[in-house]
């Protein structure tokens, strides 16, 4: 068992102690991890591209985001776990087809997009 299955499994446990699975449809925690990460956003709003480099050293500021950053990340395994997505699997495809898509010698050093996939 993973990390990720466990966390999963704590993660149902957690919403049938509470009766809470009839809340947790694919479209509420979608929903629930959109705002998670604008709450992690907020973290970051109007900082300085250098200021968002070092705010894990302000230990409250860190905190926070390590705290919003867990929301997203218990969010994302939970609506992976109802919808019965192999999150490592997908994770694992979708970096091969960056990889494929964004290759080396054309990306290196640069931000712009691949043209959209055809």
């Amino acid at each position: 068992m993973t990390e990720i299955d466990t966390l999963a499994e704590q993660l149902r446990t957690f919403a049938a102690e509470r009766d809470w699975e009839q809340f947790h449809t694919p479209k509420n925690l979608a929903m629930a991890l959109a705002g998670e990460a604008g709450e992690l956003l907020a973290e970051f709003q109007w900082l300085t591209p250098a200021e968002s480099i070092v705010i894990m050293e302000d230990q409250e500021a860190g905190q926070r985001v390590r705290t919003e950053i867990a929301d997203v990340l218990l969010y994302v395994i939970r609506l992976a776990d109802v919808l019965g997505v192999d999150l490592i699997r997908s994770a694992h495809e979708k970096l091969d087809g960056n990889a494929r898509r964004y290759d080396v010698d054309s990306y290196r050093g640069t931000a712009r997009k691949a043209p959209p996939l055809g």
